[in-house]
């Protein structure tokens, strides 16, 4: 199954609104943990700059809807996002070489 990285750095009220909405948040990603290969923060030390998820999806318009189902992203936390296809070459995600 296809890969696809959102890229997403916090606006200026990041901080006050991932502390309101970060349970609902974590009920969310365990709730749909299949639809992620991994997601978690940006970090710069000790403070969260934005996150990375990367989504499996079949397709970008499906990975984009789970993608904006998280409550961080109806929130407006993220000021940023960046969505890509993502094609591991190397590394536990890559398919074995041949």
């Amino acid at each position: 199954m296809p890969f696809y990285a959102f890229y997403c750095l916090d606006g200026e009220n990041g901080p006050a609104l991932r502390e309101r909405f970060r349970a609902v948040h974590f009920e969310h990603l365990e709730a749909h943990r299949d639809d992620f290969a991994l997601a978690g923060p940006l970090k710069d030390g000790d403070e969260t700059l934005g996150s990375l998820l990367v989504i499996k999806a079949d397709d970008e318009g499906s990975a984009r809807e789970k993608f904006e189902a998280d409550p961080y992203f109806a929130a407006g936390v993220w000021q940023s996002i960046r969505a890509r296809k993502f094609e591991p070459l190397a590394g536990d995600w890559a398919p074995p070489s041949q």
